[in-house]
């Protein structure tokens, strides 16, 4: 008998890949359960007994999810539990920290395959992390300089022709009157440094002169690799700034980029990343960061690269 859904993806409300992977599992007769993190404790109920195993229920009011039965999670960055308004400072923490450990805690139990495991995914989305790893499986990276000291800024800059800066963690500037937008790479000089660079760590970076970007899905063992072609000086420094000056063809990988990119999934334990590679004008591929919960469904509308049905069958296999 049907017990519900035996796959579970955990991602923000406003996902389009996990749309798509909705209707990619759609397609092939399974029942998928998707929720964000931040639904729980609020819209979400969890009843998890254990008894050798954990058994029990997950439900959004919908759809009702026995622990026992789920086989595959793929695991999008979702939301923080958003706690009740009425549970005040600094119990309101407290809440949160709890509801996590107790959700992610019961899931990470039911032996079900992960794309990918939360902790793996936090410790790969480091980009000092990134780095040093990708070097030690044989990858080409950029000189790369995080500072918060104007002395040492300026001395990095001084020692290349072109240097960039770019954010770090990647998080959003939210406006006063509420629309986000995102910080870009950028060109600097020495000229451009002053003493707010003490504010906070900075990312700098020698500019890799490029014919061409490539944004490389990793699914399993399976390589998906779209070259990015900027047509305007913005797309060129960063070709999220410009999206309507860019095109799109498919590629193949290098063979020493594949083991290399291989050996980097395993040191952290991931079977899905999205990579940012520049091509040289010499042909060599240097390898600027990876997100383990990247999107990538741009990438296959215009190239009609089939990365959602390779996740959706990646899945499916761990359901065996």
């Amino acid at each position: 008998m049907d017990r519900g859904p035996r796959v579970l993806i955990v991602a923000k409300d406003l996902d389009p890949a996990a749309d798509l992977l909705v209707e990619e599992f759609a397609t092939r007769g399974v029942v998928v359960m998707r929720f964000d993190l931040a639904d729980f404790p609020q819209r979400i109920q969890l009843a998890a007994e254990h008894d050798g195993y954990w058994r029990g229920v997950l439900s959004d009011g919908h759809r009702t999810a026995h622990l026992e039965d789920i086989g595959a999670i793929l695991w999008r960055d979702p939301g923080p539990p958003a706690i009740a308004s009425a549970v005040e400072p600094p119990y309101d923490m407290w809440a949160q920290q709890e509801a996590v450990a107790g959700l992610v805690g019961v899931l990470q139990s039911v032996g079900a395959a992960w794309m990918n495991p939360p902790e793996n995914n936090h410790l790969a989305s480091r980009k000092p992390v990134q780095l040093p790893t990708a070097a030690a499986c044989g990858l080409r990276v950029p000189r790369s300089l995080i500072t918060n000291d104007l002395e040492a800024a300026k001395a990095f800059v001084a020692a290349f022709d072109q240097v960039i800066c770019k954010p770090l963690a990647g998080a959003q500037l939210e406006h006063a009157d509420g629309h986000r937008t995102a910080v870009p790479t950028h060109l600097i000089d020495v000229g451009d440094l002053d003493e707010s660079i003490t504010v906070t760590a900075h990312y700098l970076q020698e500019w890799i002169p490029k014919r061409h970007e490539i944004r490389l899905i990793v699914v399993g063992g399976r390589f998906f690799a779209a070259t990015i072609h900027a047509g305007s000086d913005a797309a060129y420094v960063d070709w999220r700034t410009d999206y309507d000056a860019l095109t799109y063809d498919t590629t193949a990988v290098p063979d020493e980029v594949r083991r290399s990119v291989c050996a980097w999934m395993r040191r952290f334990g991931l079977t899905f990343g999205a990579f940012d590679f520049a091509v040289t004008p010499d042909d060599e591929w240097v390898m600027f960061e990876c997100n383990p919960a990247g999107q990538w469904g741009w990438i296959q509308d215009r190239t009609d690269l089939p990365i959602s049905a390779a996740i959706a069958e990646h899945l499916i296999e761990g359901l065996r």
